[in-house]
């Protein structure tokens, strides 16, 4: 798809806004959370390769923004350096094949991967890993996760689940995360231009795209202090699973 229509479509570019502002206000609602609303919103109206290469600027400049945030909270820096490599790593493989892959099937894997979030969510699964076991397990965890954000561009069900059954402070965790996704960034921006998908139209619209995501912030924190979490959830869950239903039914007729 040329990348001037994405300036040209009017329809278009409502839907990326509606993408950024739902993705928006599911992270100030629950602190994570973006590209997994945005990117699946973003390919039902294009295709799965221009959702993630919009997302690429808009995920960098959020996570920055957090690390910055929440620069003064104790981490384990070496845990943090392992999971950076081995998911920039994976981030590069997961470049290629979403360049060489047919937009179909990464359709059809965006899918399954919503589909494995909304299961896991739903479950809930109490396992605990202690540092220990979880730097044993960080090199394969991170490389997969950063294949399925290069590919795709959502790795929550891989890197969120992992980190949660760390059991990490909130301030821990959303720094730990942050740094995982702005060393995959570091290595898809380079990679996405080299390919031709991150043009500079597509970064402009990228650019664009972190405003409304920005301005939803605050309305996701003020819904989240409001509405039962369970609710919200629900509500978040049912809407991806009917854009996992949609992309199914698309790439199947």
């Amino acid at each position: 798809m040329p990348p001037e229509i994405l300036f040209t479509d009017i329809g278009g570019l409502a839907a990326i806004a509606v993408a950024m502002i739902l993705g928006g206000m599911l992270k100030g609602a629950t602190g994570a959370g973006i590209p997994v609303i945005a990117v699946p919103v973003i390919a039902a109206v294009y295709d799965v390769k221009i959702a993630v290469a919009v997302m690429v600027l808009p995920n960098l400049i959020s996570n920055l923004w957090q690390i910055y945030k929440f620069r003064a909270h104790p981490t384990d820096m070496r845990f943090c350096w392992q999971l950076a490599v081995f998911g920039a790593i994976g981030a590069g493989i997961g470049t290629v094949a979403l360049a060489e892959l047919p937009s179909s099937f990464l359709s059809l894997c965006m899918a399954g991967i919503i589909i494995a979030y909304i299961l896991l969510r739903a479950l809930k699964p109490s396992v605990q890993l202690s540092m220990a076991s979880a730097r044993k397990a960080v090199a394969v965890v991170a490389m997969l996760g950063g294949i399925l954000q290069g590919a795709v561009g959502v790795s929550a069900p891989v890197a969120v689940t992992f980190l949660n059954a760390m059991k990490l402070a909130r301030p821990a965790f959303i720094f730990t995360i942050s740094i995982f996704f702005i060393s995959m960034a570091f290595v898809q921006i380079p990679t996405q231009i080299y390919y031709g998908l991150l043009t500079r139209d597509v970064a402009t619209l990228g650019l664009l795209a972190a405003i409304p995501l920005f301005a939803a912030l605050p309305v996701g924190d003020w819904i989240g202090r409001r509405i039962s979490p369970r609710v919200f959830d629900m509500l978040i869950l049912t809407f991806l699973a009917i854009l996992a239903i949609r992309l199914i039914y698309v790439e199947m007729s």
